[in-house]
């Protein structure tokens, strides 16, 4: 023996792994992949890589066909996950130290304050990216034939983005976090409303089942920040994770992203614009080669996300308010911004405005692919020319209907004001809120008798319903001020 321990076999594997890697890494620097068959095997080989076909069609690379907005979304949740990681390390979920250790991360850790705002705007940009690019699958028709399921994933991830952020909202601990995620947990206890109208909440009660599930009591706490830490940490990301990988292997598996049925004719004349001129010599549609034109334009997008949270991070800082305290209410106290238009909505009808209506917009969403069976306009932005019209159409009249019914209830009240013994169950079903619902619907059946597609149906349904989650949202974050009530 010469003293001397043999390197164990897990270590001597680990050298010949990083070794392989050096030398394939060293040789590729020396002749990256030139002809089309090395750079498809690039693709095809690489773990990462082949999410994505080792030719795809030229009109994927066309900015307009998709803005970017699904990539951008991806790159704001990898942003997302890389500065939650940072923070995790500083961060403590307990009532007693939690807001002391954001301080410490904005104070004395060097960079702290910087990584916990671009956290925050991440967050925020990822919320506003995933409703853009639902819009955007939702316009160019991407949801039907073979794609129903991932717009129902999508929808999924919708929800989840929409709880990521929520569950996130606590951890300062500040009375901006607090009274925010009060007035939330509230919202999802609204279901007592109709519980409390037919008398059946004592024996019956989902909506203290939910609040309860949520916050661990009727007030936020200690076992509150327990359960939001731990779905903000773990189970949120990690189900948000997955179903990100199925949603980009459904993509892959449903041939791409969805074009026009006519476009391969369009473009049977265009060449690589990745500036290789190597194209198949018989082939059923054009094709280009994923790499490295579509990794260039990725690339683009990751760098566009992470400049501009880095940038909206150096302009303005997350927020911090003072510690919680339970016994000073915020007045008025708001939920997240994403949440207001629900909140609004919750100030007409607790329980329609905070379960009933987003749970039809929901199912609605849901319902979409299998109510529209026209294959004719996939892939084509609004539909065409009929589609434009419809939406310019729809669009006046949510307008004119949401503005009108928001500024006469402040105005001139609604019946709970002009009669005030009115039963509890009347108000949720007749309030601000389901009226406009109910013009959104007759307005989408409308479009139908009058163009007979369902097609053009849906858009008016879903054009309404947008405007009215931005106009909703609007008054929530503009124009209520103390006691809920109106600063105009």
């Amino acid at each position: 023996m010469d003293g001397k321990r043999k390197p164990s076999v897990l270590i001597e594997n680990l050298r010949t792994f990083v070794d392989s890697v050096r030398f394939r890494t060293r040789q590729w620097v020396a002749a990256p992949p030139s002809s089309a068959k090395e750079r498809s095997r690039v693709v095809s080989r690489s773990f990462f890589l082949h999410y994505h076909a080792a030719r795809i069609h030229p009109f994927t690379l066309r900015p307009r066909a998709t803005l970017g907005l699904g990539l951008l979304s991806f790159s704001l949740f990898l942003i997302l996950t890389a500065t939650g990681i940072l923070l995790m390390v500083y961060y403590t979920p307990s009532v007693e130290r939690a807001y002391a250790s954001i301080n410490d991360i904005d104070a004395i850790v060097a960079g702290g304050k910087f990584v916990r705002t671009v956290h925050r705007w991440a967050a925020h940009g990822m919320v506003l990216a995933v409703v853009l690019h639902m819009a955007r699958v939702f316009f160019t028709g991407s949801y039907s034939r073979q794609r129903a399921l991932n717009w129902i994933i999508g929808i999924m991830l919708l929800v989840l983005t929409l709880l990521l952020s929520f569950s996130g909202y606590l951890l300062p601990w500040d009375q901006l976090a607090f009274w925010a995620v009060t007035i939330g947990a509230n919202i999802a206890g609204s279901f007592r409303e109709l519980t409390n109208a037919l008398g059946v909440t004592a024996f019956l009660d989902p909506g203290g089942f939910i609040k309860q599930l949520l916050l661990g009591g009727e007030n936020v706490g200690q076992d509150a920040l327990n359960r939001f830490y731990l779905m903000h940490v773990v189970a949120l990301p990690l189900l948000s994770a997955v179903l990100i990988a199925l949603h980009f292997w459904r993509i892959r598996k449903d041939g791409g992203l969805n074009r026009p049925p006519d476009l391969d004719s369009q473009l049977s004349g265009e060449g690589d614009p990745s500036g290789h001129p190597e194209q198949p010599k018989s082939r059923a549609e054009p094709s280009v080669l994923s790499w490295p034109a579509a990794f260039w334009a990725e690339l683009s997008v990751v760098l566009f996300s992470l400049a501009s949270v880095m940038l909206a991070a150096l302009l303005v800082d997350a927020p911090l308010r003072e510690i919680a305290d339970p016994s000073m209410p915020e007045n008025p106290a708001k939920a997240p911004w994403y949440f207001l238009g629900v909140q609004e909505l919750v100030s007409y009808s607790a329980f329609g405005g905070g379960i009933g209506i987003p749970l039809l917009l929901l199912l609605s969403l849901t319902a979409i692919p299998l109510l529209d069976r026209e294959e004719t306009s996939t892939g084509i932005w609004f539909a065409g020319q009929a589609g434009i019209r419809t939406v310019w159409h729809s669009l006046v009249f949510s307008v004119i209907i949401t503005a009108g019914v928001i500024i006469s209830g402040a105005t001139l009240g609604w019946f709970r004001d002009w009669f005030p013994g009115i039963s509890a169950l009347l108000n949720i079903l007749v309030n601000q809120g389901s009226c406009v619902a109910v013009a959104y619907l007759w307005w989408c059946r409308r479009t139908l008798k009058r163009s007979g597609s369902t097609r053009l149906a849906a858009i008016a349904f879903f054009t309404c319903a947008l405007v009215g989650v931005v106009l909703f949202t609007s008054v929530g974050l503009w124009l209520r001020g103390a006691d809920w009530k109106f600063m105009i």
